[in-house]
């Protein structure tokens, strides 16, 4: 990983993520003022295997608790993964109804 460009384009509700002048991740999101569902981790498969959809969820996610103001919702089943692997960013997740 060279020169990594996190970006997140709010009209296009996505998070982008650059590889100089590459785009290698898209991690698309729904927000309803409360909860950030992320709900599609995609890397580009030229740029598969270098961790580029971890990187874009770390970087998510650190903005989400940098923020402070919304709870994620892992819809997408990398971001769940992701968030099984770091449980040190569980307070940030979204609680389930039960009922």
């Amino acid at each position: 990983m060279s020169t990594l460009t996190f970006t997140d384009e709010k009209d296009e509700s996505r998070y982008t993520l650059h590889d100089g002048d590459d785009l290698v991740s898209v991690l698309d999101y729904r927000d309803d003022g409360r909860t950030l569902a992320m709900t599609r981790a995609y890397t580009i498969p030229a740029f598969r295997g270098h961790g580029y959809a971890g990187e874009i969820v770390a970087r998510a996610v650190a903005e989400v608790a940098a923020r402070g103001n919304r709870v994620v919702s892992p819809v997408c089943w990398y971001v769940a993964d992701w968030f099984d692997a770091h449980p040190e960013h569980a307070d940030l997740l979204a609680q389930r109804r039960v009922g």
